[in-house]
């Protein structure tokens, strides 16, 4: 049955029928950065067993500093910045992609003066980020030029 088979138009960086969301509310390591869902996550989606979402770092911006036991599958398709991965930091631009295994510690940093925009696939069903305390950053990220770059 193919009744929920759809093609969701987009208009630049934007798509019909999908709101822009704050990022997240419950913390604050953030900066100046969106969401928006763009699959798996409503009821006519419930045949997937992954999520689909854009996100939007402006200039300057970041994402949080996080890690979680599920995969990351992330493909940039806007513009250029950085990413963590644990101890190193990565120059990412237009069409790469990021894999990022469980347990890593990643945030996503837009400081190439113009906005990172990247595509995020993750499991539906999934436990939750958590923002590493000083034990887990000293223990994955240690020192150096990741440990610099870290906002929190």
């Amino acid at each position: 049955d193919d009744m929920n088979s759809r093609v969701i138009k987009s208009n630049g960086y934007h798509w019909e029928g999908v709101e822009k969301k704050d990022y997240k509310t419950d913390t604050t390591n953030f900066k100046d950065i969106s969401r928006y869902s763009l699959l798996g996550e409503g009821p006519e989606d419930h045949e997937l067993n992954m999520q689909t979402r854009y996100f939007e770092v402006q200039a300057g911006g970041y994402s949080s500093l996080e890690y979680h036991r599920h995969p990351h599958s992330v493909i940039i398709i806007r513009g250029s910045g950085s990413v963590i991965l644990n101890h190193t930091v990565t120059p990412i631009s237009t069409f790469d992609v990021v894999y990022i295994s469980p347990e890593t510690v990643h945030q996503f940093h837009a400081d190439n003066n113009e906005a990172l925009g990247f595509i995020c696939i993750v499991d539906r069903y999934r436990d939750k980020p958590v923002i590493p305390g000083q034990e887990i950053v000293d223990r994955l990220v240690g020192t150096g030029p990741a440990r610099d770059k870290i906002r929190l």
